[in-house]
């Protein structure tokens, strides 16, 4: 069974039946040469005392696909990449908050690419792909869901477009929604402005539209009748018992400014909850069962009392829970330079938000190989997010980055990607570290604050500084309020978290998710104008403390120096089997890169006399004889018709024994000796490059300007 829509001349198509039968869902769906088989499983029995969504999303790219074996040891996938956990999140986030309230089935859905074309659409597939799999399954789901990518080409917006056109594109945009509005919005752009998003969203959305209707047309064809959602018994009268207990001290806990004392005193009142609720008698007249443990249940329902109030509070009261104004920004204070051996440091705070930020500067021996389905990748810039554990006061074993701090430190990333110099500007490869050391809400947009910071303190000349904002929204009924500058809590209990990052100029990232079912686009423009102030103000607020690059890279930084030589010379550099260079390197330290088709040798060093010294020795090499000029040569060889004569590294003439002396020479040995210095001038290089060379003209000559002189 299979449907299709004609996309760009290409046919996107949704087939089920054929792949994966004893899935509760399966779908494949084609676009061009690209292909990826989409199922989902969600498990018989439900898991009991959760209030959310057991659900997991993996996308995994075949290498086969591209016809490709894997490289490493094993020759066979292993872990997932970086690129696969960032999709394997992009599936995820417009498709979570569409299942209904009170599902709470262990839920899986796998992306798998089989066939991988140069369509740059792997990844729309896979979100169209697990949505068609989920709206045609027993599953409940309130979709279905679909999306696209939209670029811009001399300001004409394209749909999905392919790697040739992305490569022109100055946008790069993710839009995913049901068919009432956007849920989803990912991507990066060279500054476009807050305008041009929103009539991207508009146009994304009316082809979205679309593929949801061909989605409808295969469940019509293929779809299972839905499971029965058994809703939670008692949950509400918890709810009622709960307010009784505390009703009066919520205000006072939930409003203290500070995130550790509030969240102390908002455990103590659960604490109070369970000590009181969770007893045989009330057990008894709940559930019939007076042995049955409630503490989830009640914790649960805590929860929604709490988040009730928050919500009531900033839409009755326009209060929030640190007092601030829905427009208003937590102090910001920053610092740079704090750590002495680092290339660049900054620490950012804003609220109760910190990040300290470190920038290093490498060679090209450090760039970052990605091995993908396109093929091998070289990154020059990387930025890498971590979260603490002790961030939020938690005590946590330290692993490996998860899928969220992935997701985060790519953000952060891709928002400052726009200004980071060409690598013919800035030859070196960059990384820049963000550990989070306080979090009570967007620390991936405080990690593009001090990421700016600590690049510019590294003398790193970027474009322009990058600053970045989240905001949330909270929606009850018809009235709506937009906040900037969420806190933790907020984006929680929230109804949005929208970031965006940018210069002064414009936007160069953004990532939203709605936990409803889609937003206006006013509400939208009202977002992105809060976030437009926000993040102009935070930009004046980092100018205060550096506002351009420095001049000087740290002593610390390795110093790059470029040479340009002939590419014929290469080879005497490298010297026989790498002879040459191992020699330069060890005898100065130094780092050399070498590129051998342009001529361009790349030598780095922190220490500056062993880069000079690095530099003498491959000039020396380098360099060739000049017609006319006089050098200190050494004697290496003595023949019957006159001497060879090593005017420089590599470099020996033919001082024929009639260029000897002005009187005739009988015998050449009588005159010179192997490994006499003597003064020669070059008179002749043939077009074999050949060098005649003359002692008695040097020695004239010398004599000459010697008489001037005197």
């Amino acid at each position: 069974m299979e449907v299709e829509l004609e996309i760009k001349g290409k046919k996107l198509v949704l087939q089920t039946g054929i792949f994966a039968k004893q899935t509760n869902g399966s779908v494949l769906a084609k676009y061009g040469d690209t292909y990826v088989l989409c199922t989902v499983v969600a498990e018989k029995t439900p898991k009991e005392g959760l209030d959310f969504v057991p659900l997991t999303i993996d996308y995994q790219e075949k290498a086969y696909s591209a016809g490709k074996i894997p490289g490493g040891f094993f020759k066979r996938e292993g872990k997932p990449t970086d690129r696969e956990i960032l999709v394997s999140r992009l599936i995820d986030r417009p498709v979570r908050p569409l299942f209904p309230d009170g599902f709470n089935y262990e839920t899986q859905g796998i992306a798998s690419v089989l066939s991988y074309g140069d369509e740059n659409i792997a990844d729309i597939l896979s979100i169209i792909g697990i949505s068609s799999a989920l709206t045609i399954s027993d599953i409940p789901f309130n979709g279905p869901v679909a999306a696209v990518r939209v670029g811009m080409v001399e300001e004409e917006f394209i749909l999905n477009p392919d790697n040739d056109e992305s490569e022109k594109s100055i946008l790069n945009l993710v839009v995913a929604g049901t068919e009432e509005a956007v849920t989803m919005v990912e991507g990066g752009a060279a500054e476009c402005s807050e305008e041009t998003l929103v009539e991207a969203l508009k146009f994304a959305h009316t082809h979205i539209k679309k593929i949801i209707a061909l989605q409808k047309k295969l469940q019509q064809l293929s779809g299972k009748p839905k499971r029965e959602i058994i809703s939670l018994n008692g949950d509400e009268e918890i709810q009622k018992a709960i307010l009784n207990i505390i009703g009066g001290k919520i205000e006072n806990a939930l409003f203290l400014p500070k995130k550790v004392e509030r969240q102390q005193a908002l455990d103590e009142l659960l604490n109070e909850c369970l000590q009181n609720l969770n007893t045989e008698e009330f057990r008894q007249k709940l559930y019939g069962n007076f042995e049955k443990d409630i503490s989830l249940e009640i914790t649960n329902a805590f929860d929604k009392v709490i988040k009730k109030f928050m919500r009531e509070s900033i839409v009755k009261k326009g209060i929030r829970a640190d007092g601030r104004k829905s427009d208003e920004i937590r102090p910001i204070t920053c610092m740079i330079g704090i750590l002495p051996r680092v290339h660049g440091s900054a620490l950012f705070t804003r609220g109760e938000t910190q990040a300290l930020v470190a920038t290093t500067l490498g060679t090209s021996e450090d760039e970052q190989k990605v091995d993908s389905l396109e093929g091998e990748i070289f990154k020059t810039f990387m930025l890498h997010y971590n979260f603490l554990p002790f961030s939020v006061g938690e005590v946590k074993p330290l692993r490996a980055p998860g899928r969220r701090e992935i997701g985060h430190g790519y953000l952060a990333e891709r928002a400052l990607s726009y200004v980071i110099p060409s690598k013919d500007e800035f030859p070196y490869t960059i990384r820049v570290v963000s550990d989070i050391l306080e979090s009570n809400g967007s620390s991936s947009m405080a990690t593009v604050c001090g990421a700016t910071l600590s690049l510019m303190d590294a003398g790193v000349p970027i474009k322009a500084p990058v600053a970045g904002v989240a905001m949330g929204l909270i929606k009850e009924g018809d009235k709506t309020v937009v906040l900037t500058d969420i806190l933790g809590m907020e984006d929680h209990y929230g109804d949005m978290d929208f970031k965006v990052a940018g210069t002064e100029k414009g936007i160069t990232a953004f990532q939203m998710d709605v936990k409803i079912s889609g937003i206006s686009y006013e509400i939208f423009k009202k977002a992105l104008k809060q976030a437009k102030q926000a993040r102009l103000f935070i930009l004046k607020k980092m100018a205060e403390t550096i506002s351009e690059p420095k001049k000087e890279l740290s002593l610390y930084a390795p110093r790059i120096y470029k040479i340009q030589v002939k590419p014929e010379k290469i080879r005497d550099i490298i010297g026989t089997g790498g002879k040459v260079i191992k020699g330069i390197i060890e005898e100065t330290g130094v780092k050399i890169d070498i590129e051998d088709k342009e001529g361009i040798i790349k030598i780095a060093s922190s220490n500056e006399s062993a880069a000079q010294k690095a530099i003498e020795i491959i000039k020396g090499i380098t360099q060739e004889a000049e017609l006319g000029r006089i050098y200190m040569g050494k004697v290496t060889r003595i023949v019957d018709f006159g001497a060879f004569v090593e005017i420089m590294p590599g470099v020996e003439g033919l001082l024929h024994i009639s260029q000897i002396a002005d009187k005739r020479i009988q015998k050449v040995s009588e005159v010179l000796k192997t490994g006499e210095q003597i003064p020669v001038k070059v008179i002749e290089i043939d077009e074999l490059g050949r060098v005649r060379l003359s002692r008695k003209e040097a020695l004239r000559e010398i004599e000459n300007r010697t008489a001037t002189k005197t």
